[in-house]
């Protein structure tokens, strides 16, 4: 019985290991290594530079600092830089992004200032390759447009740029098409951020799911910095990991050890 039991302990630990380690034979992410990446570009809170606008992105390539943003669908298929699935927290109304076209996005402030959404070729052409990109695709349900769209700019783009994404399957799309990119799984301890955790959820805090897209890196909220599944992914596979929102200069000190990449907000480190 005694043995049964270790077999099975053995063989569960074997299972989790094999579906949660990233990709052994990496895509080179030298160019990313010690980035800081600036979070949403360079603004300001949201008053008068906000977040995820050519604003934000120039003061970032000015300052020197990396930049980290968002990539969705407009309702007729263009790539838009814009974080959240619906536009009330950013434009004031109660709609989501993809069930607008471009054109009548565009119509839309900013929180309220003169800023608009930009395409997704706006912002690749005020970057032009002066800072490197992290480019997160946002896919809250299925939908493998938005992964190709978005290859489909960056495929000309003359600069440094990798990609990242909480839903695997933008990530199996990389995997297959361009395994050549360096990719990253986003991830976060779900159970302690959201009590109404479902399953799914569930397996993403465990990132057993790197089965799917075998990440070359992993992208972890940096407050639970300790929890096993990264630790495993870092020191047991040698994964590089970037660490999300750093909000202050002791945040930094605290997880400079245990990351290689740095998404930043509200200082400049």
């Amino acid at each position: 019985m005694i043995k049964i039991l270790i077999f099975l302990f053995l063989a569960v630990w074997a299972a989790y290991l094999f579906l949660l380690h990233p990709r052994l034979r990496r895509a080179d992410g030298r160019a990313f290594s010690q980035v800081f990446f600036a979070h949403r570009g360079l603004h300001d809170g949201n008053r008068l530079v906000p977040e995820n606008s050519l604003a934000a992105f120039s003061r970032a390539v000015k300052a020197g600092y990396g930049i980290e943003l968002d990539v969705q669908l407009s309702g007729d298929g263009v790539p838009v830089v814009f974080h959240d699935a619906t536009l009330s927290r950013m434009c004031g109304i109660d709609r989501r992004v993809d069930e607008l076209t471009f054109r009548e996005l565009r119509e839309l402030s900013l929180a309220g200032t003169g800023e608009r959404i930009p395409s997704f070729a706006e912002a690749l052409e005020l970057v032009a390759g002066q800072v490197p990109l992290l480019v997160e695709l946002k896919m809250d349900r299925i939908d493998m447009e938005i992964p190709r769209r978005a290859d489909a700019l960056l495929s000309s783009y003359p600069g440094r740029y990798c990609i990242e994404s909480f839903h695997p399957l933008a990530l199996w799309w990389y995997r297959k098409n361009r395994p050549r990119i360096f990719r990253g799984q986003l991830s976060t301890n779900f159970n302690i951020e959201n009590r109404t955790l479902s399953p799914f959820q569930y397996l993403f805090g465990k990132m057993v799911l790197n089965v799917i897209g075998r990440p070359d890196f992993i992208s972890y909220n940096w407050r639970f910095r300790h929890d096993t599944g990264l630790w495993l992914a870092r020191c047991l596979f040698r994964a590089p990991c970037a660490g999300w929102v750093i909000r202050s200069p002791r945040e930094l000190a605290s997880c400079k050890k245990m990351f290689s990449m740095f998404i930043f907000e509200d200082f400049l480190p």
